[in-house]
């Protein structure tokens, strides 16, 4: 029987579980980051990029026909933990700053690419949870040209007990693209930057 718990647990298996990810954000070489692995580690919550098309509403005879319009990309956050040096806020910070000074109002990495810019390549995993160390990556999301636009002020108060400071950082990109893992169910679902040859 197609609606039966039986159907529901093969077809949904483990599911996939929300805290099972890794996000790899590397930053300009200007920057001299050394700790590339903690700054990741630090990374508390992320998303999985949305994808959405525009529609385009043409009116006929008293109805509407909906066509596919433009593809659009929102932006996309994600969430640290502030480490005890306030090395991952103030690199941040400081790529921020590359892009356009406080006070001066120049740009001295103002250079869009990806190689030696202010525009990196984000990528964020969705991780199965199993027996490996680290968990299987199931789909790898890239987000192209990428770079922060804010971050976040971190609240300060006496009554702040039991916490850990933590930011958000927002970042804006031109594309992304996706890679299911090789072998999976899903190996065939790849969304690249390049037209497909069919």
């Amino acid at each position: 029987m197609a609606n039966s718990l039986s159907s529901f647990i093969t077809t949904i298996a483990q599911g996939v579980k929300p805290n099972m990810f890794s996000v790899n954000i590397p930053f300009p070489s200007s920057l001299g980051v050394s700790n590339q692995d903690s700054l990741n580690l630090l990374c508390k919550s992320a998303a999985l990029p949305a994808s959405s098309l525009g529609t385009i509403e043409v009116p006929f005879r008293g109805r509407t026909i909906k066509i596919a319009g433009d593809r659009t990309f929102d932006t996309w956050s994600a969430t640290f933990f502030n480490d005890k040096d306030m090395l991952t806020r103030s690199y941040f910070e400081k790529w921020l700053e590359q892009m356009n000074t406080h006070e001066g109002n120049t740009a001295p990495l103002f250079v869009l690419s990806e190689n030696d810019g202010y525009a990196k390549q984000i990528t964020v995993t969705q991780l199965q949870k199993d027996s490996t160390a680290a968990g299987t990556p199931l789909r790898t999301y890239t987000l192209h040209y990428a770079f922060p636009t804010s971050v976040s002020q971190i609240d300060l108060a006496y009554d702040a007990n039991d916490q850990i400071e933590e930011f958000t950082v927002e970042f804006q990109y031109s594309w992304w693209s996706a890679e299911a893992a090789s072998g999976g169910a899903a190996a065939n679902t790849t969304i690249s930057g390049t037209p497909s040859s069919t």
